[in-house]
């Protein structure tokens, strides 16, 4: 099956994007647990929303979308770079929490299933 021309410019984008947060950006308020999840692009390449996950508190997190937001014009102009494209996407950053709540689900889970156990003993 062949993928549409969007998804698969969308995960170029996410590939090039992983790369210049982890190797490029060189702020400290960028943590090395800060993953590109997706991009999803409109069907015309004129906008690119970037799913992105960071695991830390919640200061690390609001200074992590501060640095992100202040290096959006250097991520821009390095995807366009790359990434052949007639127009340079206006890129819309989504901070995705599904992975730290799914995480804290498995803790409670696991907490209830000793506390289970310690109950039958």
């Amino acid at each position: 099956m062949r993928l549409e021309r969007s998804a698969r410019v969308g995960d170029e984008m996410q590939r090039v994007i992983s790369g210049i947060l982890r190797e490029e950006v060189r702020d400290p308020r960028i943590p090395l647990m800060t993953s590109v999840l997706e991009v999803k692009m409109s069907h015309d390449l004129t906008h690119a929303t970037v799913y992105l996950s960071i695991l830390g508190n919640d200061r690390e997190k609001d200074e992590c979308r501060a640095a992100i937001q202040s290096a959006s014009g250097f991520i821009r102009r390095e995807v366009c770079k790359r990434v052949k494209l007639r127009t340079a996407p206006e890129i819309h950053y989504v901070f995705d929490e599904s992975i730290e709540k799914g995480m804290n689900l498995m803790s409670l889970i696991d907490k209830t299933v000793r506390e289970d156990r310690e109950r039958g003993r």
